[in-house]
């Protein structure tokens, strides 16, 4: 596999020292499940290793850029596909969509829920234990926010097959920034619909402030951040496959490709 264009992690960067940490061990996980694909890291700001020095560290060859984010939004409609725009004619790249919405995410927050403590399904032949959430359950997914409309229809998708994945229970997207409503806000939504045993799903890759800031709000349980879960290094290989799989980009345009900008099936 040594022929195949290697693949460019690309965070956000984050001053918080568990982030960087925590995404070392994803890409492990990616190498683990694909021995011989060439893996590296580069951040959009913050953070070293800066996503032009990786692009310059490649020499040329080929390069598939693959979004640590979560949906879309400034960095992955202007700034990956001017990177990339950059690196040409000396590497060629390509630039996958973000992670989310996917239902790979959604596997991850709900294992990230059980792990927190949100009541796991019942068996079928002991349906009085591990009881399902009483009426007044209900979840506030908690994302980093951004002025985006896109960005703010993705995250409002993934609350959606949350619900679904939770057998109904209403799921309310939440912002950290630039967006509304807030945490605290959605969280007094749902107590004013009577769901006051609300739990706070961290949307979020990894460790960092907003993570930490929304988790505080939580008048129940909040969960860790998506993380090193192993959806997620399925999630990056996919988009990685899907990436390469789409007609290639024209070298040279900061425009980012077609399936950035139409909404996801």
């Amino acid at each position: 596999m040594t022929d195949h264009p290697t693949l460019v992690v690309v965070a956000h960067g984050s001053r918080d020292p568990r982030a960087l940490r925590t995404i070392t061990t994803l890409l492990e996980r990616v190498r683990e499940r694909r021995p011989g694909l060439a893996v590296r890291l580069g951040h959009i700001e913050i953070e070293r290793p800066a996503l032009p020095d990786t692009l310059r560290s490649l020499g040329t060859g080929r390069a598939v850029l693959v979004p640590l984010l979560l949906s879309r939004g400034f960095h992955v409609k202007h700034d990956l596909p001017a990177f990339a725009a950059a690196a040409a004619p000396r590497l060629e790249t390509r630039v996958a969509a973000p992670l989310g919405p996917h239902p790979l995410l959604i596997e991850a927050l709900y294992d990230r829920l059980l792990e927190a403590g949100w009541p796991a399904p019942a068996a079928p032949a002991h349906p009085a234990r591990n009881p399902a959430p009483a009426p007044a359950a209900g979840v506030v997914l908690a994302a980093a926010g951004s002025r985006d409309p896109h960005s703010a229809a993705d995250t409002r998708r993934a609350a959606a097959l949350l619900s679904e994945r939770l057998g109904g229970v209403p799921v309310l997207p939440a912002y950290a920034s630039a967006a509304s409503p807030t945490v605290p806000e959605a969280l007094r939504a749902l107590a004013a619909r009577g769901r006051h045993r609300t739990a706070v799903a961290s949307y979020f890759t990894a460790p960092g402030h907003f993570a930490t800031r929304t988790a505080a709000c939580a008048p129940w349980i909040a969960t860790a951040p998506l993380g090193a879960h192993p959806a997620m290094a399925r999630l990056l290989l996919h988009r990685y496959d899907e990436a390469l799989a789409a007609p290639p980009v024209t070298p040279g345009t900061p425009r980012p490709p077609r399936h950035l900008l139409a909404a996801p099936a």
